[in-house]
């Protein structure tokens, strides 16, 4: 069975290499195959020149996509989807906010053909999480409520970067969103093709805004937006 890793890259001259090595180094049972797609979303300081490098240091580890200016977080994700040629998808960031390590949990119930998607929840299990921002957490819970009622699902963490899927089915679901309502909106569309969806508790290392966060209130309003547009239609 072969994984394909996809990587949405913009602006992360710090640590994009420390994530395309963990990840290329990152053991899962039952993966035979291996590949990951990591798209330049329109970076301007510096890490296209790491890219660069790597994809010729690491030939045939790496398809490296490139966009030529900042179109969003959905948008690397849809170039991705159409690029990959693994079994199974599992969507990395590229600020370490997620670990590599956590793949062999996220992706079991997919290997053993008992699930169709995963989602990686920062808010169960006993792994190590930071400690950040109660105000995030509060809109995030807020959102994944609002998500599971329109959508039927019991989710703890709706809005997790950290989601794995059959290539076949991420594939087979149009992408609308080019920013951050990703998240919703695969949501929604996961639940209105009444796939088999797992959760996992994962660990989480998340970021302050100096150490370069980058979603906001704004993202949050959209968010809302996105789970009823897609609540209703594809």
């Amino acid at each position: 069975m072969k994984l394909s890793v996809i990587v949405p890259i913009f602006n992360e001259v710090a640590t994009v290499e420390k994530v395309l090595r963990r990840v290329l180094a990152q053991p899962v049972p039952g993966v035979t195959g291996f590949e990951v797609v990591a798209v330049d979303d329109g970076s301007q300081d510096g890490t296209a020149d790491i890219l660069n490098r790597l994809e010729s240091e690491l030939a045939g580890q790496i398809v490296l996509i490139r966009h030529d200016r900042n179109l969003g977080k959905g948008a690397a994700v849809r170039s991705a989807a159409a690029r990959m040629t693994g079994d199974i998808c599992i969507i990395q960031d590229a600020d370490l906010e997620y670990d590599p390590s956590d793949y062999p949990l996220m992706l079991e119930p997919i290997i053993q053909g008992r699930a169709d998607c995963v989602f990686g929840s920062r808010f169960t299990g006993t792994q190590a999480k930071r400690v950040l921002y109660f105000w995030h957490y509060v809109a995030n819970r807020v959102l994944t409520v609002v998500s599971d009622i329109f959508t039927n699902l019991n989710l703890t963490d709706m809005e997790t970067g950290f989601k794995a899927f059959r290539v076949d089915v991420l594939k087979n679901i149009p992408i609308r969103s080019c920013r951050f309502g990703f998240e919703p909106e695969i949501t929604a569309k996961v639940a209105r093709r009444r796939l088999r969806v797992y959760e996992v508790g994962i660990s989480y290392s998340g970021r302050t805004y100096a150490e370069g966060k980058k979603i906001t209130w704004v993202d949050g309003v959209k968010a809302l937006v996105t789970i009823a547009r897609y609540s209703f239609r594809d």
